[in-house]
This record gives C-alpha cells, sequence and structure tokens, in this order.
C-alpha cells in the first residue's frame, strides 16, 4: 500500500479486508470485489483533494504593481501642481516647465514597478543553477513566510525501501556464514525483505547455493531444506510455531524493534536451534539529519507526516532529532493535518515525494516535491528539488528570504532616490 501510505512494507490482508486500488499485490493471488468504481475510487478521491486544495490558494497581492498604479498619477499631478506653483508666482512659463517636465523626468516609476520582478528573476535562476526548479514567482514569495516545515517519511527523509542494518549470528558463527544461509534461502523469495537480504549479499559477493522444496508461509516467512536440513526465516511467530526457544533472543529483537527496524529470525527446523538474527529497515538518507538541524536553525519547526507504523516512525523522527512526529495518517487525512495547522495559524510548507502526498502538496501555502518522486507528487507541488536532497530544502527557504530582502531593498532605495529627487525637480 505504499503509493496510499508510504509504508516501505508489505501490509498482511486476508478474507474481508479492504484492499485499496493502487496496492500491489506481492506474493500469490486472491480474488477481490470491487466495491467502488470509478469517481469513489482511493485515487480518484485523492485527484479530487488535490484540485479542492490548488483551488483554495489565495493569491498573493502585488504591492509594488499597486504602489506603481498610484505613483504614477501621483507624480503627474506633482509635476502639474510644480508647473502652476511656478506660474502662480510670477515665473516665466518656461521655467514652470522646465520645473514640471523636471519632475517628470527625475521620477522613476520604473524602479518601483521592476524592484520585484527583477529579484524574483535572479532568485528563480539562481534556484535552477542550483536543482530547486521554482514554478511560479508567488512559491518563491511565499516561502519566506514559512514558520513550520511538514516532511513526509517514506521516500523522502529515508531512502524508501528495506536495507540490512545489523547481521547478528549466534554465538559459534559467524556474520557472513549467517548472511550467506539467509541469501540461499531468501533467494527465491519475492518479499522486499528478502530482496534486501539477497541485495546486501549480492553488494558483499557472497555464493548461492541452490535449496530444495522452497515455500513460502503468508505471514510468517520462507522454509527450504539445505545440505540436509529444513531451515526457515522469518518472523518471531515463524519461529516460534516451529517449538524453536528465542532465550535471550527475544530481548535483542525488541531492542531493534524499538529502534524502527525489522528483525527476522533464522534457525534449523531440524536440530531446532536458533541461528541468529538479521535485521531490516528503511534507512534515513545521509543528509536528512543535517536538513532537519538546518530547518531548525532557520526558526523553523519541523513535522513529520506518515501512513507508515508509530513505532517505525517515531524512531526515525527521534534518530533525525524531529520532534513532532504524526504517524499512520491516511492520504486524505494528510491534506486535513495540513489544514488544521493552518487554521492554528501556522505558515506551512510540505515536503513529500509520493501520491499520497499530493493533497497534503497542494493544500500547503508552499508544497515541494522530491525529484525522484511520483509524477504527481511533482505536478501538485510548487517547488521540485531536482537533487532530491532535503538540505535543498533549506537553501530553497533562505533563497526565497534572499529574495525578499533584496525586493525591500530595491523598493526602499526607489523611494528614497524620488523623495529627494522630485522635491529637488520642482525646485523646492
Amino acid at each position: 500500500e505504499s503509493a496510499l501510505t508510504g509504508e516501505s512494507l508489505p501490509v498482511d490482508k486476508g478474507p474481508g479486508d479492504k484492499v485499496a486500488a493502487a496496492s500491489i499485490n506481492k506474493s500469490g493471488s486472491f480474488i477481490f470485489e470491487a466495491s467502488r468504481v470509478g469517481e469513489d475510487t482511493t485515487l480518484a478521491q485523492m485527484i479530487r483533494l488535490v484540485e479542492e486544495a490548488s483551488a483554495s490558494k489565495a493569491p498573493i497581492a502585488k504591492l509594488a504593481d499597486k504602489v506603481s498604479g498610484i505613483f504614477v498619477p501621483v507624480v503627474m499631478g506633482i509635476a502639474l501642481v510644480a508647473a502652476a506653483a511656478w506660474l502662480l508666482t510670477g515665473h516665466t512659463v518656461t521655467q514652470a516647465l522646465t520645473a514640471g517636465v523636471a519632475v517628470l523626468v527625475i521620477s522613476c516609476p520604473c524602479a518601483l514597478g521592476l524592484a520585484t520582478p527583477v529579484a524574483i528573476m535572479v532568485g528563480t535562476g539562481k534556484g535552477a543553477e542550483n536543482g530547486i526548479l521554482i514554478k511560479s514567482a508567488e512559491a518563491l514569495e511565499t516561502l519566506h513566510t514559512i514558520d513550520t516545515i511538514v516532511l513526509d517519511k517514506t521516500g523522502t527523509l529515508t531512502q524508501g525501501k528495506p536495507v540490512v542494518t545489523d547481521i547478528l549470528p549466534a554465538s559459534g558463527s559467524e556474520e557472513t556464514a549467517l548472511l550467506t544461509l539467509a541469501y540461499c534461502l531468501e533467494g527465491p523469495s519475492e518479499h522486499p525483505l528478502a530482496a534486501a537480504i539477497v541485495e546486501e549479499a549480492e553488494k558483499r559477493n557472497l555464493a548461492i547455493t541452490s535449496v530444495r522444496g522452497f515455500t513460502a508461509v503468508h505471514g510468517r516467512g520462507v522454509r527450504a531444506e539445505l545440505d540436509g536440513s529444513t531451515l526457515i526465516g522469518g518472523n518471531r511467530a515463524m519461529v516460534e510455531e516451529a517449538g524453536i526457544s528465542l532465550g535471550p533472543w527475544a530481548e535483542k529483537a525488541d531492542a531493534l524493534a524499538a529502534q524502527g527496524k525489522t528483525p527476522l529470525y533464522f534457525a534449523d527446523e531440524t536440530s531446532e536451534k536458533l541461528l541468529g538474527v538479521i535485521a531490516v529497515a528503511d534507512t534515513p538518507k545521509p543528509s536528512s539529519a543535517r536538513a532537519v538541524a538546518a530547518f531548525q536553525e532557520l526558526g523553523l519547526a519541523v513535522v513529520m507526516l506518515t501512513g507508515d507504523n508509530r513505532r517505525t516512525a517515531e524512531a526515525i523522527g527521534k534518530e533525525l532529532g524531529v520532534s513532532s512526529v504524526l504517524a499512520e495518517v491516511l492520504p486524505q487525512d494528510k491534506e486535513r493535518k495540513i489544514a488544521s495547522l493552518q487554521e492554528a495559524g501556522k505558515k506551512v510548507a510540505m515536503v513529500g515525494d509520493g501520491i499520497n502526498d499530493a493533497p497534503a502538496l497542494a493544500r500547503a501555502e508552499v508544497g515541494l516535491a522530491i525529484g525522484a518522486g511520483t509524477d504527481v507528487a511533482i505536478e501538485s507541488a510548487d517547488i521540485v528539488l531536482m537533487k532530491s536532497d532535503l538540505l535543498d530544502v533549506a537553501a530553497a527557504v533562505e533563497l526565497s528570504r534572499a529574495t525578499i530582502r533584496n525586493i525591500k531593498q530595491n523598493l526602499f532605495w526607489a523611494f528614497f532616490y524620488n523623495s529627494l529627487g522630485i522635491p529637488l525637480a520642482a525646485g523646492v
């Protein structure tokens, strides 16, 4: 269900359970009944949420354009008043016209009109140079007002796929021996956790031996014969059902689970002996912790918003220094969480990569999509991070703040020059 919830591991389903459109069946086969079709499906509801959220965005008023619209007629009025004043005080028509024309020549309404668009053009260009694609001037302008940044977990803070994190062989055995055995056992499996073990073994160039009688036990693990022994690999339930005592391994496995990792037990069913534990997890990206620290240095409140289970989410949040973690949140609820933060007076930027993030990306003041994410997320976002690096979010915020600072400087000097120049040109 990763497309919908962002959870990186498969979800077990049994008779009577609901299966949403966009779910992928990872093993075996099943018969399902379509209870909702067309506009009623989960995906259609998400598309509707994106459209509603996008339409609800208020356009940002262009202050400089408004000021320019007032400034030009005011300057023309000042020029007429100056010319009339010179005439009424007994000066020649030439002197009066000179004063009036001087006011028109010295004034620079264009300086006000160009103060904003030139700075934004440079800002978006600098962003593009650094792999930050900003779709609109409004997004760049709004980003400097953000005080809360909401981050998706899977694929945004983390790699988005499980990898081997710990290999704990039983006493008298070696790490390589346990991984090789797990490689042989999990090689024929199509489960994502098995793929993580295979990938780690292949990275270490380990040799695989063909097993016999391979069987995948639904919701438990796998069983196969190797060198005359029946080996099993899977979760705690599978090992306990085989009558194998966990002993001190139960405590070690609980410690791994508390860190957001999934422990896989490997045992010899023939001799009823536990061979070891391999932990698998969706690990954080190398730059995620630095990015979270950068957000906090910028004065932003950081929130993790994920459909993944609470234990895993809180473990990742603790590791990365994220204080606020909202877990087990459905796609439509993600959008509602963003809306509730906005109702509480927060200015929210949302960072995500999946279909399930699209409504939230559209609802936030500014949506930022990971470049390696789905087309739906990229389409819904205001800014796309082409390098898929969270540090670029901090860079985008700094770029927005620098651009707005530049606009204010431009406006200040334009006003300063005109406020000095126009009275002098009028003859004061």
